[in-house]
């Protein structure tokens, strides 16, 4: 398996002095909303991102979230719109 597939740890593995590592191409969903959330700025609740996937927003076959695949998915869907 390579390391964009590989899934991320389970909470408290690999924890290096309090800190975990997240795989961003196999975020957990409330993962993604907390990293989202902090990048952007703005709050990412875990609702919008359920609301995207409902829509058809990308996910791996466990569900977790692939944050570039789900980013073009997002611009896609705003150049959809700006039609």
């Amino acid at each position: 398996m390579t390391p964009e597939h590989a899934p991320s740890p389970a909470p408290g593995a690999g924890q290096a002095q309090g800190m975990s590592r997240l795989n961003p191409a196999a975020l957990p969903i409330a993962d993604a909303a907390r990293v989202l959330t902090r990048l952007g700025g703005k709050p990412v609740p875990e609702t919008m991102l359920r609301a995207d996937l409902d829509a058809g927003a990308p996910t791996n076959a466990d569900g977790s979230i692939n944050l570039v695949h789900y980013a073009a998915w997002l611009v896609k869907e705003l150049s959809a719109g700006a039609h």
